[in-house]
């Protein structure tokens, strides 16, 4: 069993993954200044709840979007299981061709979730990660990585929204009543989904155009599961595919230390 750890700006999700089956999941805060004991009492929280035997665990790996936490998120984790991290980045082998120009800048949330792509579907794949920024990242047929977009995420935009404007409130993102809404609050609720999905479905067929032939549409994140239900097309939801991403490449360092 391998913890995977996918550090995201808002939150941090913990993944129990064995065999590429994902056992359990728990989030906590991503909070900057939080030091190793903060992190490792909150991991062990979530563990108990879940009922997860940490100790059981046989090695541990790390995405992170928020190197400001990684080194207190290493300590963390050697203190609760007595494992060393690895820390997808520049060094670690992923199986996955990049074309792109410059390979070293590709951030590690978008390459582990392009390996956990490719390993649950067939390419060529269209992928969006909806977190607090939305990335959307082809795979052409050959498997390799060829790029993308990244938009603001459908929360930070609409936080934007309400701090930029005198009367328009805060709101979560919920399922519309309908797209064209009759009072302020449901007519944000129709932009922020039905406008999220209908830039899913415009992205992906653009990108489509692109790479010359029919992909498969994939979605993860803890937005996506919101989304991708009003898009006019077939979307796959895949909410652990980073998590799944971590234990191959995992799996694939592994054997080259040994």
């Amino acid at each position: 069993m391998i913890l995977t750890i996918d550090v995201g700006n808002t939150n941090i999700v913990l993944g129990a993954v064995e065999n590429g089956k994902v056992l359990s999941t728990g989030r906590i805060a991503t909070k900057r200044d939080d030091m190793a004991n903060d992190f490792a009492l909150k991991m062990r929280q979530v563990w108990e709840l879940d009922g997860v035997d940490y100790t059981k665990f046989e090695g541990a790996i790390i995405s992170s979007v928020v190197p400001q936490v990684n080194i207190a998120l290493k300590n963390a984790v050697k203190k609760l299981t007595g494992l060393d991290c690895m820390i997808v980045g520049a060094g670690l082998k992923t199986g996955m061709n990049v074309k792109i120009d410059d390979p070293g800048t590709l951030g590690a949330d978008l390459i582990t979730g392009a390996v956990g792509a490719v390993s649950k579907f067939k390419p060529p794949i269209v992928f969006a990660d909806m977190g607090t920024a939305t990335t959307i990242m082809a795979i052409d047929s050959e498997g390799a990585f060829r790029g993308g977009a990244i938009i603001p995420g459908v929360k930070l935009s609409y936080r934007a929204l309400s701090a930029g404007t005198s009367l328009l409130p805060e709101i979560s993102i919920e399922s519309p009543k309908k797209c064209i809404a009759t009072n302020t609050v449901d007519c944000m609720t129709s932009g922020a989904v039905y406008g999220a999905a209908a830039m899913l479905d415009g992205m992906i067929e653009r990108m489509e155009e692109e790479l010359g032939e029919p992909v498969t549409a994939v979605a993860t994140g803890g937005i996506a599961r919101h989304i991708a239900p009003y898009c006019k097309r077939k979307i796959e939801y895949e909410p652990d595919l980073i998590l799944l991403g971590l234990e191959i490449i995992y799996k694939k360092n592994i054997k080259k230390r040994k």
